[in-house]
């Protein structure tokens, strides 16, 4: 990969000298000081004793002197890096302490004594961006894997991390600068008898170019869920047993569960992984008309939640006919994922039947387990989109999308001038408009502000 082209004007900022604690702040085994740039090599070796000197991708003894005393104060293993076979492209070294915050605190001192500059938040993999040795896809990434909260998020963000969406985007992009050069070529020598492209092989040009996009704008819905997770919303009236169907959910005692109706009064949130998708189930306040101001105040906190969640488990009782008002709650769900939780059904009147059943709907016992596993699965399929399993390469934030979006619609602009007839320098601005969105989304082309903004997400060390 080349360096980016905004490297230029960075070299003001690449002359400098960044060093910061990568560990997290807090006690622990481990601390990392990195530092990176021109003058990593001599800074490190100012603060260490070294038994050996720092070589490229050779682990180093060290010893920390303390300022004051000239006596030992802690052991470390650095380790060099020489540029560019490193994370930034540049001379990098990591300082491995034990995770004394004061003693990374003084190393960090020393080395900003020593000419460095505290790094700002996600600078070293800015850095690595600016040198090309990521692309701002694989750069994001980065960041997902820190962020990641299953196992699943880390397998695709290592997996965007190795460049799947630039190898996936890359055939579209070469079929679309093959149609950029056809044209131009056209135009350039038009006098020397060449042949212009027919308007019928470009339209089928650019359709062939759309559709591959198309696939990877679709790619977004299975993306974001990944990324970002599902909100599930527990609602029904007073003592259906929500709260005991949510603790079944959690594997926990997570929410107060009593024989009183109207025992949940606030929102009870809690986080799981279902199939390596984060879902964030959230217990709510039974729907009833009360006049207890903090259970009226629960209520209207019930109903937001249920607005604002991606799925719904509406509880009923089992072998109990819906009320008029829960007829009326599943009824407004149509449309929207949701499903219908028959719940305590060890104590359903066998003389009774099962009475109503909503098509969408799961038998369950929260008292004994029965029927918990099936909700488990149903609800694993409601998360899951077609084919997203294997799917790779997906786009997995809001940025990526719009990009492709808005390279499908300069393509469809373009389509439409090739139908309309369109001179050929015109649709080359359309085309050439889809091009630079393609090329913002791995950061070939992209603005400074647009940047920053990215980076500054990081944390400081990255």
């Amino acid at each position: 990969m080349q360096p980016h082209p905004q490297i230029a004007e960075q070299e003001d900022i690449a002359g400098e000298t960044i060093a910061a604690v990568s560990t997290p702040p807090g006690r622990g085994g481990i601390g990392i000081v990195r530092l990176s740039g021109p003058h990593a090599l001599a800074i490190s070796n100012a603060l260490l004793a070294l038994r050996n000197p720092l070589e490229h991708a050779m682990a180093r003894f060290a010893e920390i002197r303390d300022p004051e005393t000239g006596g030992k104060l802690d052991e470390a293993i650095a380790t060099y890096f020489a540029k560019p076979r490193s994370y930034t492209g540049e001379d990098l070294v990591e300082i491995a302490a034990h995770g004394s915050p004061v003693v990374l605190d003084l190393l960090l001192r020393w080395a900003l004594q020593q000419g460095a500059r505290l790094a700002r938040p996600g600078e070293f993999t800015e850095r690595a961006f600016l040198s090309g040795r990521l692309d701002l896809t694989q750069a994001e990434a980065v960041r997902d894997l820190i962020d990641a909260q299953t196992l699943y998020q880390a397998r695709t963000a290592a997996e965007q991390m190795g460049g799947a969406i630039s190898r996936r985007i890359q055939p579209a992009k070469e079929k679309l600068v093959e149609l950029i050069s056809l044209l131009e070529a056209g135009i350039d020598f038009a006098e020397d008898d060449v042949d212009l492209t027919p308007d019928e092989e470009i339209g089928t040009r650019i359709d062939a170019v759309g559709a591959e996009l198309a696939g990877l704008a679709r790619s977004f819905e299975r993306g974001r869920i990944v990324h970002s997770g599902l909100t599930l919303a527990i609602v029904g009236r007073p003592n259906v047993g929500k709260s005991s169907l949510f603790n079944r959910l959690v594997e926990r005692e997570r929410a107060i569960v009593t024989a009183i109706p109207g025992t949940t009064r606030d929102l009870v949130t809690e986080r799981v992984s279902l199939g390596g998708i984060p879902l964030e189930l959230v217990d709510t306040a039974g729907l009833r008309t009360t006049a207890d101001e903090a259970e009226a105040m629960g209520i209207a906190k019930s109903r937001e939640a249920l607005a604002d969640a991606d799925i719904v488990l509406v509880v009923l009782e089992a072998g109990i006919p819906p009320s008029e008002e829960e007829a009326e709650l599943l009824a407004s769900l149509h449309g929207r994922r949701f499903l219908a939780v028959y719940n305590k059904i060890d104590l359903e009147d066998s003389s009774s039947g099962q009475g109503h059943a909503e098509e969408q709907s799961i038998r369950t016992s929260a008292a004994t387990g029965a029927g918990i596993e099936a909700l488990r699965e149903a609800l694993l399929n409601m998360v899951r989109t077609p084919g997203g399993e294997s799917e790779s390469g997906m786009l997995t934030n809001l940025r990526q999308h719009e990009a492709v979006k808005s390279a499908l619609d300069a393509l469809g602009d373009a389509r439409a001038a090739t139908a309309n007839g369109t001179p050929h320098e015109m649709i080359l601005l359309d085309l050439y408009s889809a091009l630079r969105q393609l090329d913002s989304l791995t950061g070939e082309t992209t603005a400074d502000d647009i940047l920053n903004r990215i980076f500054s997400t990081f944390c400081i060390g990255k």
